[in-house]
């Protein structure tokens, strides 16, 4: 009987910035949490070690000769991820563009972004608790994930889920009691009249 091992080899996902107290980087991260209404540094921090991972091996590639198959063929394939991805448009479809992509850049493809780009949310920490309520699809699926990255043909899929309140779903738990409330009121009003009648 052949033994399947249960261990998997994780990687770290985000990277600690190597000097913690630099006063313009604190600063220019405040920032950018608020304007994309991100929970900690850390999902910053996980956005910029994906952007290092696209920017180093688009630098490695750029040390190759044009004509290189390696160059060719994994180059293709991350301008084509880029280009899916909406990062990348068709006009900067090349290597150098690559280099010159900064974290706002793929911040802009957050699902949390998305969704109050499309106005489905008030603000952009509106946006936040929609996805992780259960509020929002993308296609058929429901994501509830804030930080999923949005491709460019799943961009005009985003809606409300069916069996949201905001979308074809039955109405939420307070407006519910209201009506039946109200409900009551009417009809208890209507045999009050009928009593004073008689």
């Amino acid at each position: 009987m052949v033994k399947v091992s249960s261990f998997r080899n994780y990687q770290k996902t985000s990277k600690t910035p190597r000097r913690p107290f630099e006063k313009e980087r604190l600063d220019n991260e405040l920032k950018l949490i608020g304007e994309y209404g991100l929970k900690n540094k850390r999902e910053l921090w996980r956005v910029q070690v994906v952007l290092a991972k696209i920017r180093k091996a688009a630098r490695e590639l750029l040390t190759l000769d044009d004509k290189d198959p390696r160059r060719v063929f994994e180059g293709a394939a991350i301008l084509r991820r880029m280009l899916r991805l909406g990062v990348l448009d068709e006009t900067k479809l090349k290597l150098d563009y690559c280099l010159g992509l900064k974290t706002h850049d793929m911040l802009e493809r957050r699902l949390q972004t998305q969704v109050f780009k499309l106005g489905l949310a008030k603000s952009i920490h509106h946006a936040r608790v929609l996805i992780r309520q259960r509020h929002i699809r993308v296609g058929k699926q429901v994501v509830n994930i804030p930080s999923f990255p949005v491709r460019v043909n799943s961009q005009k899929h985003i809606d409300f889920a069916l069996t949201s309140a905001f979308g074809a779903g039955r109405p939420g738990r307070c407006k519910r009691k209201n009506l039946a409330a109200k409900n009551k009121k009417a009809s208890g009003g209507d045999d009050e009249d009928e009593e004073s009648d008689s």
